[in-house]
């Protein structure tokens, strides 16, 4: 395991080919800063850039993975001023870090150590998985701040755990006990704390074994693009032109040769050299 920028808000660690992100302000109980949402969207650039690295887990340092928003600022907190492009209301940087998670080419899982609040709870929305501590307790507490959900949260939260219980869950700015969170499906599985890191590095490392970089990423692309489609034709179409690029591929080739000699496949494409587009954007 190697570390850099250890005296920075989140660090990056490496674990072979797993990529921790480390949410790093215990003293604050990890709460979200610019300088933090900066460096997460940092961070997933370059992780996506390592061929090296073949998924991402995130995590937090300390008792709790993230308290929300750090409230140093007061009342002025939420005070953001215009957009200096257009004059209206700028990005959302909860937002713009999720819909950088939800764009990773590698596998994302949120190994969740301690209460999530506010956007320490949206921004886990985009991760393929997640999994959560028995101490974690997850508030979506917009309304009891005056606020909304944000970091996409209207979008993802419905998806993950149903329209009723996302209205419940944020209309009424409720504290979601652990147990809550897993029976309505929010998170995986529930550990001690101090298992979950190793527990989200040893599903991650579950789902790259023995597949394809270009595939995996093309694959998760295609799962999360598909949520929204109008309708299944979207991904026969999305699909069909898959199975056709990739199907005359080195990997596809390997893939087949390593199952009929009973090896172990080693898939030659890397995502460094491009994806195919399969959305036709």
């Amino acid at each position: 395991m190697s570390e850099t920028g250890t005296e920075n808000s989140v660090v990056l660690e490496r674990h072979g080919e797993i990529a921790v992100m480390r949410l790093n302000r215990p003293d604050k109980l990890n709460a979200f800063t610019d300088e933090m949402g900066e460096r997460l969207i940092a961070m997933f650039d370059e992780t996506d850039a390592d061929d090296e690295i073949r998924a991402v887990v995130v995590t937090g340092t300390g008792r709790g993975f993230c308290a929300g928003a750090d409230l140093a600022a007061g009342g002025d907190t939420f005070v953001l001023g215009d957009d200096p492009d257009t004059g209206g209301a700028p990005p959302d940087l909860g937002g713009r870090v999720t819909l950088r998670i939800y764009r990773s080419l590698k596998p994302v899982i949120a190994a969740i150590n301690g209460p999530a609040a506010g956007v320490g709870v949206t921004m886990t929305l985009p991760a393929d998985i997640r999994i959560a501590a028995d101490t974690a307790k997850f508030g979506f507490v917009f309304t009891r701040r005056g606020l909304v959900p944000e970091a996409c949260s209207t979008w993802f939260l419905p998806r993950a755990v149903g329209i009723s219980t996302a209205v419940e869950w944020t209309v009424g700015g409720k504290m979601v006990p652990v147990a809550e969170a897993l029976e309505r499906g929010l998170v995986r599985e529930v550990l001690p704390a101090d298992r979950v890191l190793d527990r989200a590095i040893e599903i991650a490392r579950e789902l790259v074994s023995g597949t394809a970089p270009v595939s995996a990423a093309l694959t998760r692309q295609l799962m999360w693009q598909m949520l929204g489609a109008s309708g299944p034709e979207v991904a026969h179409r999305a699909e069909s032109i898959g199975i056709h690029v990739r199907g005359t591929s080195d990997d596809v080739r390997e893939g087949v040769e390593a199952f009929l000699a009973k090896r172990e496949p080693k898939f030659p494409n890397r995502i460094s050299d491009g994806l195919p587009d399969l959305f036709g954007n």
